[in-house]
């Protein structure tokens, strides 16, 4: 069978997150972000197109490391104002069969309980189509404002969302048995309380008895999805993730990146396909090649080069409002998000000046973009997938909805056309349309079923 590709969208609850000043384009509706409509609308577009899921970012910070304060990122609207990325769901599922979402939800400050009840609730309410994109949360601010006097280290960051997520597996895969509820009226028992069981979890970072609030859910676990960039983020999304979120300039980079995580996947006694890697991407798209590039110009002239500063600023935790615009971007170690800095101080075709890096950046939270007609896009996704050995594409936006809606009417149907890109779903969660009809929970070899014998 032909490999076939698999399609997220990227979206955060704010009115244009990731292309830094397109919310004054005559075509966006991000400032809509606070209605339902929006949501409703953004994700009959993307089910229509037969996408995987909604991969919706999420900060609880602000953008505060340029020039030492917020007022660059208010001004620019850099992911603020920053709605909660959980509420629009269940609207969005009310309206679509299919379309799967995946919020993104720090393990830095986030309780493991609480969220397992959160997520285990929309599963229910979805009928199995949520996912969780488990971060490390980055931004100074976001700690301070969280009751810390400063951000946790990295390695801690992630020490700290290895046993989140053994609470959380313990609470969704092994507090409650497949047939704990009974619902036998004349017995009155709705549950059998020999079925539900305390966890008993002590660790370093958690204390949590349970058992489990919420009976089992569709998947149980939530798809899981990742975006590790530093060694240690590789490491921790081989061990947990089922899909993982990359960005990257060029296909060799992309092809390194994908080599590297099968490698390490395999490491974790799991095998390489059980990860996904999605790339992220930005279409332009023009009924010619000429009128694609007359876009990408106009899009351009739309960003706001302060604005994108202060977001590639709070990504690396450098403050570039003391660069010289014309000055080279140098390599360091951050305890922000490296692979944002290691995007222009490891591209091996080229030094980034800080204006060269602004103007990238401020279009798609500086991805590659795919410009061209739907053809010429169809193209490289076909030459990424199958050269770079990559899954699948997640589609950042430019203005939105309209890129998924032109991406929907344009591009999906040229990829279906070709035999790499599906005509109707393949089940009923997310999960399945993933990784095949009846793979409704996790595999025996993730980490989720080993974490641990409850009482």
């Amino acid at each position: 069978m032909t490999k076939q590709i698999h399609l997220n969208g990227f979206i955060q609850n704010s009115p244009s997150p990731h292309s830094m000043g397109l919310w004054k384009h005559e075509k966006d509706q991000g400032a809509n972000h606070n209605r339902l409509a929006y949501w409703t609308e953004t994700a009959k577009i993307l089910e229509r197109g037969k996408f995987d899921a909604l991969f919706i970012a999420d900060v609880l910070g602000t953008y505060s490391v340029y020039g030492g304060s917020h007022d660059a990122a208010a001004r620019h609207a850099v992911q603020l104002p920053a709605h909660d990325p959980l509420i629009p769901i269940s609207a969005m599922a009310a309206v679509t069969e299919n379309l799967g979402f995946a919020p993104t939800i720090s393990a830095t400050y986030a309780q493991p309980y609480a969220l397992a009840r959160q997520l285990s609730t929309l599963d229910h309410l979805t009928g199995g189509r949520v996912a969780w994109n488990v971060v490390t949360s980055y931004l100074e601010s976001e700690a301070v404002n969280l009751g810390l006097t400063s951000r946790l280290p990295k390695e801690l960051r992630y020490d700290r969302a290895d046993e989140f997520l053994n609470v959380v597996y313990k609470l969704w895969e092994h507090s409650w048995e497949n047939d704990a509820v009974v619902s036998d009226k004349e017995k009155d028992t709705f549950a059998d309380p020999d079925k539900v069981h305390l966890i008993d979890h002590e660790g370093e970072f958690f204390n949590v008895p349970g058992p489990h609030l919420v009976e089992p859910s569709p998947q149980r676990t939530p798809v899981l999805f990742q975006a590790g960039a530093s060694p240690k983020g590789r490491d921790f999304a081989a061990k947990h993730a089922e899909a993982v979120f990359t960005k990257n300039h060029s296909l060799e980079a992309l092809k390194a990146y994908v080599a590297d995580i099968r490698k390490r996947t395999q490491e974790q006694g799991r095998k390489p396909e059980d990860v996904l890697v999605s790339q992220l991407i930005l279409p332009i798209i023009g009924s010619t090649e000429e009128d694609a590039y007359m876009k990408y110009e106009d899009l351009t002239n739309h960003v706001s080069f302060e604005g994108t500063a202060s977001l590639l600023s709070g990504h690396t935790g450098i403050d570039f409002s003391k660069y010289d615009p014309d000055q080279f971007i140098e390599d360091m170690d951050t305890e922000a998000v490296q692979g944002n800095l290691d995007l222009y101080t490891k591209d091996p075709n080229k030094k980034w000046t800080l204006r060269e890096a602004v103007k990238n950046h401020g279009l798609g939270n500086g991805t590659v973009k795919f410009v061209g007609t739907p053809e010429q896009i169809a193209d490289r996704m076909e030459e990424w997938s199958k050269e770079g050995d990559v899954d699948g594409f997640t589609i950042a936006q430019a203005y939105s909805p309209g890129t998924y809606r032109e991406f929907v009417d344009h591009v999906v149907p040229e990829l279906q056309k070709r035999g790499i890109y599906r005509q109707e779903y393949e089940g009923k969660t997310l999960r399945e349309n993933m990784f095949g009809k009846g793979n409704v929970h996790l595999p025996d070899n993730h980490p989720a079923k080993r974490v641990g014998v409850v009482q």
